[in-house]
């Protein structure tokens, strides 16, 4: 039966046999739809990307506010659609390793202080002009400005100095840091012509597709750029299209009818539903991502550490888990790591739903009244349910929570980040010391907790410095405790990234740093022939 599955999966990849009619062939061997899909995923791969079309993505997180200047970038369609046309130093691999982009080696000095990056000859940009140290170095001043605002400007303050020598790079940093290279990584930092500090939304940079359409919260899209400098890995699709559809029925809708190949964000209590359509396939993978209730700590009454206890104690994330998630996620316990982390403590006592503690925190807090909690359909899948779910836990401690439904566009420019009690989400990042640099420390731009502790500060940067991995674990834990126990953060649990793709859409394969291969599925899969 399998060699029969095998032969037949191939002839689907050589476009000699329908997908559907596989999978009809397939349940008829009592072969199940999962394992069916598999081995027409490996055929595909095994035959080899193939040329050509325009791929398609219809995507949840495009507002009318967005901007092609990577340093803007906060929601999912500038993410995706800069792993288009940006490229970047390195990237982070399925297995948590780095490969290297456009830096060709990384070295560092005994102390940890000093980076050395060698830039790859014969990089183009899509202007024509060659990639350059000086260009390079020019994107990291940018993104280390505070006046640039950039979303990367949290893991970038420890740079004290950038220089440009020839092919190289140097960065010397105001501490040690063994995982600089990783904070490379970072989705903002895409490499720019002068760093982007002459036009930085001009969407010019040097990966497999050249921008041709910037309509901020309706479409955005690319052509195959001829010189890209990176071979057959990427670029496959002659063209590549996001539509912004921010409404869940409506993109489930667009790829059922063939109008899209890709979508983000489906909701768990959809998933059995889609897995039923023919010729559709649940793309599901865990990984680092999450979905935080953010109580600003400089704003009354979340100023208050027994208010945000009490908060904490009224959360069933058990409930929570089940109703909202459907089972696709795990617990969370109040601050940003789980055990895809490597430093990850797995002894930390989990934080479980008290509404008799939660009562008493409240009570001594002396806060009485409402508190408003904002929500939206696109902070998170489930994220109106989510918070009125939430608002019944609190009704048992005695917590009375207000929740104000707003809409998705405009979210994350005026609410996110702007309000002082909302629902939002992570995608995680590559280690812990770039998650709490980018999100926690007092500085950080995107501190969207106004998390603000200057002794904490000291012992997320003591943590970057040692080079010592056990004592550095041990480091990562007692943040972690004091972040569960006085941060403004609430999580109840750690999403798994859900997309789907149709029967037009081959080379897909998961990737658990974040949604849609890691961003790349549009840059990396090509239309099935």
């Amino acid at each position: 039966m399998s060699n029969e599955l095998e032969f037949l999966s191939r002839r689907v990849a050589a476009g000699k046999m329908s997908r559907r009619d596989f999978l009809g062939r397939a349940a008829a061997l009592g072969v199940a739809a999962s394992f069916a899909n598999t081995l027409l995923g490996s055929a595909a791969r095994a035959a080899g990307p193939v040329k050509g079309g325009t791929l398609k993505a219809g995507l949840v997180g495009g507002e009318a506010t967005n901007s092609l200047d990577p340093a803007s970038f906060l929601s999912q369609v500038p993410f995706n659609f800069g792993k288009c046309w940006g490229e970047y130093l390195v990237r982070l691999n399925r297995d948590g390793s780095l490969e290297n982009r456009i830096a060709e080696e990384i070295g560092a000095s005994d102390d940890g202080k000093t980076w050395t990056m060698k830039i790859r000859d014969g990089i183009e940009f899509h202007n024509g002009k060659t990639v350059t140290a000086q260009d390079v170095a020019a994107t990291l001043e940018r993104h280390s400005d505070a006046n640039s605002k950039s979303g990367a400007l949290g893991v970038m303050k420890g740079l004290s100095a950038i220089k440009a020598d020839g092919k190289e790079v140097i960065v010397t940093l105001s501490e040690p840091d063994a995982d600089f290279p990783y904070l490379m990584a970072d989705y903002h930092l895409i490499i720019q012509p002068n760093g982007g500090k002459d036009n930085p939304s001009e969407g010019v940079s040097a990966g497999p597709y050249k921008v041709t359409v910037n309509e901020p919260g309706v479409r955005q899209g690319g052509e195959r750029f001829e010189n890209f400098w990176g071979g057959d890995k990427m670029g496959h699709a002659d063209q590549v299209e996001i539509i912004v559809i921010n409404d869940a029925t409506a993109r489930t809708a667009a790829l059922q009818s063939g109008q899209v190949h890709l979508i983000n964000r489906v909701e768990p209590k959809i998933v059995d539903l889609i897995k039923n359509i023919p010729g559709v396939t649940i793309q599901n993978v865990a990984g680092r991502g999450f979905y935080p209730f953010n109580m600003f700590c400089d704003t009354p009454p979340f100023d208050n550490n027994d208010v945000r206890m009490a908060l904490k104690l009224a959360m069933d994330r058990e409930e929570m888990l089940e109703k909202i998630l459907r089972g696709y996620g795990s617990v969370g316990n109040d601050f940003p790591i789980n055990k895809a982390y490597p430093l990850f403590s797995d002894d930390i006592e989990q934080r479980k739903f008290d509404p008799e503690k939660a009562a008493f925190h409240y009570k001594k807090s002396g806060h009485s009244g409402p508190i408003l909690l904002r929500t939206s359909d696109v902070a998170f899948p489930g994220a109106v349910d989510a918070a009125q779910l939430y608002q019944q836990s609190c009704a048992k401690a005695g917590i009375t929570i207000e929740v104000k439904r707003e809409p998705g566009d405009g979210y994350w420019s005026e609410v996110w980040n702007k309000q002082p009690f909302s629902l939002s989400y992570w995608g995680g990042r590559s280690t812990q010391n770039q998650m709490y640099s980018t999100a926690y420390l007092s500085g950080a731009d995107w501190n969207d907790t106004r998390w603000k502790r200057p002794e904490f500060d000291k012992m997320v940067l003591a943590a970057r410095a040692e080079l010592d991995e056990a004592k550095r674990k041990a480091m990562y834990r007692d943040i972690a405790i004091v972040m569960r126990d006085e941060g403004g953060l609430i999580v109840p649990f750690f999403n798994e990234f859900i997309d789907a793709s149709n029967d037009k859409v081959a080379g897909y394969e998961k990737h658990p740093a974040a949604e849609l291969m890691d961003g790349y599925a549009l840059a990396e899969c090509w239309v099935a022939a």
